[in-house]
């Protein structure tokens, strides 16, 4: 999902943004749950999209773990740039190493996306709006105005995060991918 979102994402208007087709999502989402083999290529990249949002959402206690949660949402409230990414950098030493490997290549396909957002009109705060309620959460549910409040805030810390990418994971980063 993560590669061909990265080979299609950055030319697509909306990514993220819009659906793809809800019976396709469905039945193709049953198909990768009872672990059948799906050939996505042939999809649209919107329900690729889809799917992989669905992903994460499902990825228990979320990739940015929601025992952090406080932490997270904290970040922005500290110093200049440099301090906010060490404090970044400091957290994701507390999560496992399978979600920082999977967070790296998310934000190398969100960095790939954003440089292109003249075409995809998909710049850092619109694939934050997007993303972000898909990355954390908080551990236990709330009332709808904390809750819509609480995205605002992770909202921004998903920007800060894709804006700073490459200072955060590694200049690396944007080559994850290779030449596809």
């Amino acid at each position: 999902m993560l590669s061909l979102l990265y080979q299609e994402g950055p030319s697509t208007k909306g990514i993220f943004r819009r659906s793809g087709s809800a019976k396709t999502f469905k039945e193709l989402k049953e198909k990768l749950d009872s672990g059948t083999e799906v050939d996505l290529a042939h999809e649209s990249i919107f329900v690729t999209a889809s799917l992989f949002k669905d992903f994460l959402r499902n990825i228990p206690g979320s990739i940015l773990s929601s025992q952090l949660c406080d932490k997270w949402i904290s970040v922005l409230d500290q110093g200049n740039t440099e301090e906010k990414i060490k404090s970044i950098q400091r957290l994701i030493e507390h999560l496992p190493r399978a979600n920082v490997v999977l967070l790296r290549y998310i934000f190398g396909v969100l960095h790939e996306i954003e440089m292109r957002s003249q075409e995809n009109q998909m710049n850092a705060f619109n694939l934050a709006v997007c993303i972000a309620p898909s990355l954390l959460w908080p551990p236990v549910s709330s009332t709808p105005d904390i809750e819509s409040e609480f995205i605002k805030k992770i909202s921004s810390l998903v920007q800060f995060l894709i804006e700073n990418c490459c200072r955060i994971f590694g200049d690396e980063i944007t080559s994850l991918f290779g030449e596809i």
